[in-house]
């Protein structure tokens, strides 16, 4: 069954700082059998935004602000029937800790991606993975990012 698009959901891929991925491995990650993967039917994200800034369809989608289910991403558990999802290669430290390391080319990305889907989705909402899982990712604070490049409140997803 076909439901409102409500949410845009923003992931790193929990990789180090500099560290390119591609799709192919994010498929493997979600869709092989377990132990190996997730054993999802499907990849966990619609997009993804590499170091250089390119963005990378996973999942096509259509325009509209119905999610069909062949446009379903797996991307957060019992959010996923009303939502789009978009990650970015990174998020991490060499480590592993949470870090905030978005490129200059993926912050100017993301920002065009968010500006540009609000226009075709006015109605949604934009948040991050942690508001969803108990989790850091995308390891930057969401709610401070939309605002300081002007997407109106009415947009920002506050955990209430």
């Amino acid at each position: 069954m076909s439901k409102k698009l409500q949410l845009l959901i923003i992931y790193c891929t929990a990789t180090p700082e500099g560290r390119p991925i591609t799709s192919a491995t994010i498929r493997k990650w979600h869709t092989d059998p377990k132990p190996k993967g997730r054993g999802w039917k499907q990849v966990g994200y619609s997009e993804m935004i590499h170091l250089n800034g390119t963005i990378e369809t996973l999942v096509n989608y259509n325009d509209n602000d119905i999610v069909e289910a062949w446009e379903i991403t797996n991307g957060a558990s019992g959010f996923n029937s009303i939502s789009r999802h978009i990650v970015y290669v990174g998020g991490t430290d060499a480590n592993g800790k949470p870090k905030d390391t978005r490129t200059p080319e993926q912050l100017k990305s993301l920002e065009m991606y968010v500006k540009a889907h609000t226009t075709l989705q006015p109605q949604w909402k934009i948040a991050g993975h942690y508001h969803f899982a108990a989790k850091a990712c995308p390891s930057f604070n969401v709610e401070k990012w939309l605002e300081s490049i002007g997407i109106p409140e009415k947009n920002i997803y506050r955990k209430k």
